[in-house]
């Protein structure tokens, strides 16, 4: 898969099939958007191409990005694995904002065959979304494109969406998120120094920080599953874990601080990206009188996450 900066900069005189999207967090219903992506373009016999935007529109039109429901390192990997031959990340700012949707089509097909365009009913973009299923029908009429509605993903009696999974993830429902996406959830974030309290409890962790307000769950204790490995030439690496989200309250309440004690492995990881699993909440955040029985529970919190994820229960 390609990756290009803007719109300008995909392939001329390619043949196009295109969807467009924020994509934020790579649901399963982008999955079946995406999917049918693939599956035009090769029928077309033309490129399969997904548009979305940086930051998020929301950043610029609200003020205020979503919290992130994948890590965009990931999400191209997942989107490259789907099928997808070219992802162009449009910079999203006034400007774009203030885009006509038959204007931005026109800079997708300029110089470029577009076929087709995939869009859910609730598809919208350009100027007041106004970029639609329906007068992309009519723009494609026009200029001799197609508009292939794509039906919604549902489970239970609702559309399967970003905000419902951010949702289920704030609230602790970790199987309804892991469920509405597909797959458990996860953050990744880059190991930074801490104040090394965990080392002297005889527990070493990995204190996590991130480039973007990334969605968590709750405070709480967590088994998880951590992977990392920043070398293309090396195998990536694995570990069971458990972590540790939350203000710390037994020294003092500070900052929010995500950290991962890893079962089994001691290494120096300063500076690598952690991807981090959520599988299961194992308890609260609590207050303890005393560092020895914080030490206590933090020994029977280890024999539980070993215990939960065992081989025979993964």
């Amino acid at each position: 898969m390609e990756r290009h900066a803007s719109l300008e900069d995909l392939p001329a005189d390619a043949r196009i099939v295109a969807t467009v999207g924020a994509f934020d967090g790579l649901h399963r219903g982008h999955v079946a958007l995406i999917g049918r992506l693939a599956r035009e373009a090769r029928r077309r016999r033309a490129q399969a191409v997904v548009v979305t935007f940086e930051p998020h529109p929301a950043a610029v039109l609200r003020g205020e990005p979503p919290e992130l429901l994948c890590d965009p390192s990931e999400r191209d990997a997942r989107l490259a694995a789907l099928g997808v031959d070219h992802l162009v990340v449009e910079p999203f700012d006034a400007a774009l904002a203030a885009q006509s949707a038959e204007a931005f089509v026109g800079r997708l097909g300029g110089g470029r065959e577009l076929v087709a365009l995939l869009m859910t009913a609730t598809s919208a973009f350009g100027r007041g979304r106004g970029g639609t299923l329906a007068s992309m029908r009519n723009l494609g009429a026009a200029r001799g494109f197609d508009v292939v509605e794509v039906g919604q993903r549902r489970s239970g009696r609702a559309i399967v969406s970003s905000s419902r999974i951010r949702e289920a993830v704030g609230a602790g429902r970790l199987s309804e998120a892991a469920r509405l996406l597909g797959r458990p959830y996860a953050v990744t974030g880059t190991v930074v120094h801490g104040d090394g309290r965990g080392r002297g409890l005889g527990f070493p962790t990995a204190n996590l920080a991130f480039d973007e307000p990334v969605c968590l769950p709750p405070n709480g204790i967590y088994a998880v599953r951590v992977s990392w490995g920043d070398d293309p030439m090396e195998p990536e690496r694995h570990a069971d874990g458990v972590a540790s989200l939350g203000v710390r309250p037994t020294f003092g309440v500070g900052a929010r601080v995500l950290e991962v004690f890893l079962l089994d492995t001691d290494e120096d990881l300063y500076g690598h990206r952690l991807r981090v699993v959520f599988i299961r909440r194992q308890r609260g955040e609590r207050r303890y009188t005393s560092v020895d029985r914080l030490v206590v529970q933090m020994q029977r919190d280890v024999a539980r996450a070993r215990r939960l994820l065992a081989p025979s229960r993964a």
